[in-house]
């Protein structure tokens, strides 16, 4: 017998509570109740809230996509590996940051042997167990690693963990050694196995498809589009998503997000909320998803003409000799010669990038995302965006930075005008990325300041 645990499990009573005598001090009661009569065993351990209004459940919601989405973006890597040999299971990078994957277990298998050998000369019969937390740090990232029983998993992060995030690994190591038991013990007995089918359960379980490239459907049947139309927000995200897909045939949910911001003055919760309803009706969906790529491309297409109409050429290289080349040369080139060559360019790119040359490395990404996109190779795309977003903060850091000493400098010649010009520059830039990154209060001495110095004029 299989046996399953539901939860968070929703249940409308049918009642509004200005008509029921049992509201609230019953609710518990009564709602058990009914559910017990469809045959569900309710455990003592049974979460209970009450959400008494429509407005309080689509808060609830927000605020669950909300952590969901912080969650992911601050995962850069995860490494399943073998809890007794510590060998890689599954390597999955989440973004280009480039994780040395042997380095890193070698650095695990030291940290976990310190800490253990640690615990015990202290005598903590608590540490050293199997489903403890391990958290250091390893170059510039945070490491989160925990113990199942026969496997370990580890998330290279890029801040401190939430408490969600520790929740949903543990759920993750403990339903994923159930699901995959079979495979993890021909593993054991047996030795190396193949697990990158198991990849898709990652990705749901950790609700990466957040952080995906996204495309619109091609077709709205009527009536959604009427939905869309009375919604203001959802028809803000589909104009927006449509003006991002003119420069480029993909967009990411966190540029969206900006985008609308900057004209619906509400909270990035409520933008994200809409963004995910639309990608429950696939109206919004990510282009790594193999099944959905098929019913919105063509792939009769031949490889001259997919090369040929590759949208994925910015103003940075549109005018450039290279590209023209390229576009050429690619007609005929194998799909060994296109990985080398995109290797080639994304070498090319970290470098100029640990040079600071940001422009140089943005059109070295640029031209293996060229590549990548015109083969259909989904798994390069989806690196090499996220190498690409990843530059575009540093950018955004760097301008950032130039906006503010130049508005000092004129705030100290006296030069008011200019200063308030380039401190409002940084302030849009701190306001565009103030959700993810919390530059909450350096917007208000930000915001201050602009007003003060307008009193001279």
């Amino acid at each position: 017998m299989v046996y399953f645990q539901i939860s968070p499990v929703g249940f409308d009573c049918g009642l509004e509570k200005d008509n029921c005598n049992k509201y609230p001090d019953f609710c518990k009661e009564c709602v058990k109740a009914k559910l017990q009569k469809f045959g569900l065993n309710l455990n003592y351990n049974i979460k209970f809230t009450i959400i008494d209004s429509e407005e309080k459940r689509v808060q609830l919601f927000q605020d669950l996509i909300w952590q969901k989405f912080l969650d992911v973006l601050n995962i850069k890597h995860i490494l399943l590996m073998a809890k007794e040999s510590g060998l890689a299971l599954l390597d999955y990078p989440i973004s280009g940051a480039g994780v040395n994957t042997e380095l890193l277990t070698g650095f695990i298998q030291a940290n976990i042997t310190f800490s253990e050998s640690s615990a015990a000369s202290e005598g903590d019969g608590t540490q050293g167990g199997n489903y403890q937390f391990y958290e250091f740090q390893y170059e510039t990232f945070n490491i989160l690693l925990k113990n199942g029983q026969f496997i370990r998993i580890c998330l290279v992060l890029d801040h401190k963990v939430s408490d969600s995030l520790k929740i949903l690994v543990s759920e993750f190591l403990r339903d994923y050694e159930s699901i995959y038991l079979d495979k993890i013990g021909e593993h054991i007995r047996k030795g190396k196995m193949h697990f990158e089918d198991t990849l898709d359960y990652m990705i749901d379980t950790f609700n990466v498809k957040l952080v995906f490239p996204m495309v619109l459907t091609h077709t709205l049947l009527p009536d959604e589009l009427d939905k869309i139309k009375k919604n203001p927000i959802q028809k803000a995200i589909i104009d927006f998503a449509k003006e991002l897909l003119a420069s480029k045939s993909f967009f990411f949910i966190i540029n969206l997000i900006d985008e609308v911001q900057k004209i619906v003055h509400i909270d990035a919760n409520k933008i994200l909320y809409e963004v995910y309803r639309l990608i429950e009706k696939k109206i919004i969906f990510p282009t790594t998803i193999e099944t959905v790529e098929e019913s919105i491309s063509d792939f009769q297409e031949s490889r001259a003409v997919r090369i040929d109409r590759n949208e994925l050429i910015s103003s940075i290289i549109a005018n450039d000799d290279e590209i023209s080349e390229l576009k050429e040369k690619a007609t005929y080139m194998s799909e060994e010669e296109v990985k080398t060559s995109i290797n080639s360019y994304v070498k090319k790119a970290e470098t100029a990038e640990k040079g600071l040359a940001y422009k140089e490395a943005q059109k070295e990404y640029e031209m293996a995302l060229y590549l990548a996109s015109g083969f259909d190779i989904k798994d390069e795309v989806g690196r090499i965006s996220f190498m690409v977003l990843e530059l575009d903060k540093k950018i955004k850091d760097l301008e950032l930075e130039y906006a503010l000493k130049v508005g000092e400098k004129a705030e100290k010649r006296k030069d008011y005008i200019k200063a308030i010009n380039y401190y409002k520059q940084g302030l849009q830039i701190l306001k565009n990325v103030q959700d993810l990154n919390g530059h909450e209060s350096q917007i208000k001495k930000l915001e201050k300041k602009i007003s003060n110095l307008q009193k001279h004029l």
